[in-house]
């Protein structure tokens, strides 16, 4: 039986969904219950290891952590002020209100903490659980207790792997650049070391052989279903069909020391993000590509568009690899649709579903899955913002505001006769979670 505690908070979740829901574009009730009872798979998303009080911090969460970069400003929704962000913890922690913002957000805090403390290793699945989330996959550099499949499956980074060679030179574009390529560069290290390498090899051949496909390798073995490119945070997403010639050149001129310029690096990462592609889809593994406009006050939006990922997609000698837009492109979605007409390109709804309340994430849904049903997929990209944020709270924001707004997106189509109820509850089960097995080919 649920504690008083965990009733009061579930009742105090729905009452904030009945009153918001009152002000929105309405939903047929039976659809909204149907949406409500499929379990999920989350396309992407950052869990935490739940950690004991005075062990260290979990530092694997992401390959490029930008708490290390200059403050910058958050869209309004994901600023925590949203009454949205209330919910979650009243649904998750039935957090009374307090005499001021202050007191509550140490109830807040008290009861994250409690909350860890005694479900232990089991926290992890309990916030999937509160979510309806059935299987989360997990972009991590590594997993650890809590985070074991099958609820939880593994998504690695490999945007270190590109960049075997002096990245002072690039760091240097910008403020934010400075602090991301050193984390790239300590990931290789690592890597190496996992693999027992102590030094760069002389070629780009016996680099690739050596380092690049058996960290790829020994990651599927350890349970990965997926890579992910974080490029964007780097770099724009224009990979060019690579010259293989001129990268072998730049990597026997410079892996002894020296630094490239930045056309020289670009044709070396060109060669290798198509090496890392190949080998993914090799290994029946997917490619995530994150897409988006934010995070960071000099990342360059206009590099991560869908259209820069156009020759990659096009790539005949990579049709055997399945790629996932990550955030779906966000706000160039219409970029997104005119990429899934690709063969092997899926999109998921990953952050979209934070930063947008229901209302507007309904008629991107909307317009997707009039023309691509089978390439949309579900995801939150849960992250730790804090206690007041934690990664449950933000999975929980997630799957309530895509499940909402896929109730209304499908509430109008089937209102003005484009399906039927039952091609609804169908289009229904695959954003959530059929079009998820077929993007990811490793899943169950």
């Amino acid at each position: 039986m649920p504690s008083a505690r965990g009733v009061l908070g579930l009742l105090s979740g729905l009452l904030f969904l009945a009153t918001v829901a009152s002000g929105q574009t309405p939903v047929d009730s039976s659809l909204w219950s149907y949406i409500n009872n499929i379990r999920a798979i989350d396309s992407h998303a950052h869990p935490m290891r739940p950690v004991a009080a005075g062990a260290p911090a979990d530092t694997e969460y992401d390959a490029l952590p930008l708490d290390a970069i200059p403050p910058f400003a958050f869209p309004a929704r994901l600023a925590g002020t949203d009454p949205i962000w209330r919910a979650a913890q009243a649904a998750l922690y039935a957090v009374p209100a307090a005499a001021n913002d202050s007191l509550y957000k140490e109830g807040v805090k008290s009861a994250a903490t409690r909350a860890i403390r005694e479900r232990g290793l089991r926290f992890p699945e309990w916030a999937l659980d509160q979510a309806g989330i059935d299987v989360m996959l997990a972009n991590r550099i590594a997993m650890g207790p809590g985070l074991a499949a099958p609820r939880f499956r593994w998504v690695t980074f490999v945007d270190a792997l590109m960049l075997p060679l002096d990245t002072r030179r690039e760091a240097a574009r910008s403020p934010d650049t400075r602090s991301l390529y050193w984390k790239e560069a300590a990931l290789l290290h690592r890597y190496m070391r996992e693999l027992g390498v102590a030094k760069l090899p002389p070629t780009l051949d016996a680099y690739i052989a050596s380092i690049v496909t058996p960290m790829l390798e020994r990651q599927h073995e350890g349970g990965a279903v997926a890579v992910k490119f974080e490029a964007a945070y780097l770099r724009p997403l224009d990979f060019a069909d690579p010259n293989p010639a001129e990268a072998r050149r730049v990597y026997a001129r410079y892996f002894g020391g020296g630094t490239p310029s930045g056309a020289e690096y670009k044709s070396l990462e060109d060669y290798l993000f198509r090496v890392i592609a190949r080998e993914a889809g090799r290994l029946d593994e997917s490619v995530q590509i994150h897409t988006l406009e934010d995070f960071g006050g000099f990342y360059q939006a206009s590099g991560a568009t869908p259209f820069q990922l156009e020759p990659t997609f096009n790539d005949s000698t990579l049709r055997k690899t399945n790629f996932i837009i990550v955030h779906g492109g966000w706000p160039f979605y219409a970029q997104t649709e005119a990429m899934l007409g690709k063969p092997n390109v899926y999109a998921d709804i990953s952050m979209m579903d934070i930063l947008l309340p229901p209302t507007q994430l309904a008629p991107v849904l909307r317009q997707w899955l009039t023309q691509w049903p089978d390439k949309v997929l579900f995801g939150t990209d849960s992250f730790d913002g804090g206690a007041e944020q934690g990664w449950e709270q933000v999975a929980w924001v997630g799957a309530t505001t895509a499940r909402r707004g896929l109730a209304m997106a499908l509430t109008g189509m089937l209102r003005d006769g484009e399906v039927t109820r039952e091609r609804a509850k169908e289009l229904a089960r695959m954003v959530l979670r059929e079009n998820a097995v077929k993007a990811y080919r490793r899943l169950p």
